[in-house]
C-alpha cells in the first residue's frame, strides 16, 4: 500500500510525519528509529503480566483495535491482548502484552537486497519511502520466531494492512497458525485482499469491497459491529439538531477546518459545536479554542467514539468511518470535504450508497443544518443496513455474541 498512487498523493502535512519529504529528514528519522527503537529495544527486555504460551492472541496496533477486540478477551479465558514491543496503543499502552522485537536488528543485512528489488519494481518511490522500508525490515522473521516459541492456538487481527500486522499474518501462514480477522472500521477497495482463515465482517459493504481487492481466502461471516452493541439501545431520539459534532483526521486541511468552524459558529450561535481530531493527528488545535471560546473539544485518546457521538445530534466530517457510527446512533450526518486534496472523494462510498448526504459549499452546509434544526428524522439508522448485517434482525445489538459464537465454532474453547 505504501507504493500506491493513493498513498503518494496524500497531502504534504499528512505525509510529513509518516515519511518526510526531505531526504535528509528521512535519513534522520531512520537514524532515530535505529537508535531509539532497534537498539533501545535490545536494552529493554519484555516482561509480560500474562502467559502467552498456547493462548489465542488478539493482535492490536492501535487503541481502536483494542476497543474492537477487547470483548473477546473478556469472554474467552484463553485470549490475551498482544502488541509489538514499542507500539503505541494510546490509553491502553499498559494493558497489552508485548512481543519482543529485540532481535529485529539482526535482520537488517537484508536491507540492500530489499531496497534494490523495490527500486526495480517501484522506481523512485522506493527512495521516496526508504524510511518505511527500513522500518518494516525484520518484523516477519521476529514474529516467526515468536510463533515458534509461544505456539499460540490462533491469532485474531483487527488490522489487515499495517506493515507489522501484515508481517505477523504472513508469519502465521508460514508457521501454520490459524488466523481470524474482526473488522474494526470501514474498509475501502485500496486494502489488501482478505487472507485470513476466518473473517468476521460488519456487513455486505465490506465483503463487496474486499472482493474488489482480490481473491477472498478462507471463510467469511457478516456479524455487524461488535463495538457498537451497548450503544444501539441508546439511539438519538431528538427531533431537532441542537448539538453538532465535527470529526477530522490528518488528511483534512487545517485552514479548511478553520474556515468551516468560523462559518458555523458565526451562522449558528444557538448551536453547540464539538471538534474531535483523530487520535493519530499530531497537529495542535489549541488555537481554535482561543479563536472560538465556545467551541468544545473531544479528546479521541480518552473518549470512546460512541460516547462522543451519543452526546450529539448531528455530525459534520469528511472521509471517516465515524459517519457510519453516527448513522447507527441516528445522528444526522453530512459529508463535507475539508480541503481540495486529490487523495479521496467519498472514500468509503457513504454518499454514493445513500448513507449520508453531501454539502459541497459552506452555504449548502448551512442550508442542510437549518433543515435539521427544524426536523431530524428518527429512522436515519435504517440506512446503515448495507453496512451492518444485524440491523433489523434478532441479532441487532448482539454482534459480540454472534462473533463469539462463530469464533467458538471455528476454535472451540479449551475444556
Amino acid at each position: 500500500m505504501r507504493f500506491t498512487d493513493l498513498f503518494a498523493a496524500l497531502s504534504a502535512h499528512m505525509l510529513e510525519p509518516i515519511s518526510p519529504a526531505s531526504p535528509w529528514k528521512r535519513l534522520l528519522k531512520v537514524a532515530g528509529y535505529a537508535a531509539l527503537r532497534l537498539v533501545g529495544n535490545v536494552f529493554r527486555p519484555v516482561k509480560n503480566p500474562e502467559n502467552l504460551h498456547g493462548k489465542v492472541w488478539l493482535y492490536v496496533v492501535s487503541q481502536n483495535n483494542y476497543d474492537s477486540l477487547h470483548f473477546i478477551r473478556e469472554a474467552r479465558p484463553d485470549a490475551v491482548l498482544v502488541a509489538g514491543q514499542s507500539k503505541q496503543i494510546g490509553r491502553y499502552n499498559q494493558q497489552v502484552n508485548r512481543l519482543s522485537l529485540r532481535r529485529k536488528l539482526l535482520y537488517y543485512g537484508q536491507l540492500p537486497r530489499v531496497y534494490r528489488t523495490l527500486r526495480r519494481t517501484e522506481g523512485e518511490r522506493a527512495w521516496r519511502f526508504f524510511d518505511l522500508i527500513f522500518n518494516a525490515i525484520g518484523y516477519y522473521e521476529v514474529y516467526r520466531r515468536a510463533l515458534r516459541h509461544y505456539r499460540p492456538r490462533a491469532v485474531v487481527f483487527a488490522n489487515d494492512h499495517n506493515d507489522d500486522a501484515r508481517a505477523l499474518l504472513l508469519a502465521c501462514q508460514a508457521e501454520g497458525v490459524p488466523t481470524a480477522y474482526v473488522q474494526h472500521a470501514s474498509v475501502s477497495t485500496h486494502f489488501p485482499p482478505l487472507g485470513f482463515d476466518l473473517s468476521l465482517l460488519e456487513g455486505q459493504d465490506a465483503l463487496d469491497k474486499y472482493r474488489k481487492c482480490g481473491p477472498v481466502r478462507g471463510r467469511t461471516e457478516l456479524v455487524g459491529m461488535p463495538k457498537a452493541d451497548e450503544f444501539l439501545a441508546r439511539r438519538n431520539q431528538a427531533p431537532r439538531v441542537r448539538r453538532v459534532a465535527l470529526a477530522c483526521n490528518a488528511l483534512d486541511d487545517l485552514t479548511a477546518i478553520t474556515h468551516t468552524l468560523d462559518y458555523l459558529l458565526r451562522e449558528f450561535p444557538d448551536l453547540t459545536f464539538t471538534l474531535r481530531p483523530h487520535p493519530g493527528d499530531p497537529r495542535d488545535f489549541t488555537f481554535l479554542q482561543q479563536r472560538h471560546p465556545r467551541l468544545q473539544f473531544s479528546d479521541a485518546r480518552q473518549q470512546h467514539v460512541f460516547a462522543f457521538l451519543e452526546a450529539h445530534d448531528a455530525l459534520v466530517a469528511a472521509d471517516t468511518s465515524t459517519h457510519l457510527e453516527a448513522t447507527l446512533l441516528n445522528l444526522a450526518s453530512v459529508y463535507v470535504r475539508f480541503g481540495a486534496h486529490g487523495v479521496a472523494d467519498d472514500y468509503y462510498g457513504f454518499v454514493a450508497h445513500g448513507l449520508i448526504t453531501r454539502a459541497n459549499t459552506l452555504p449548502e452546509l448551512g442550508t442542510w443544518l437549518r433543515r435539521q434544526q427544524q426536523h431530524k428524522p428518527l429512522d436515519l439508522y435504517r440506512r446503515a443496513a448495507y453496512y451492518n448485517a444485524t440491523l433489523g434482525t434478532p441479532d441487532e445489538g448482539h454482534s459480540q455474541q454472534r462473533a463469539l459464537r462463530l469464533l467458538a465454532e471455528w476454535l472451540p474453547l479449551p475444556r
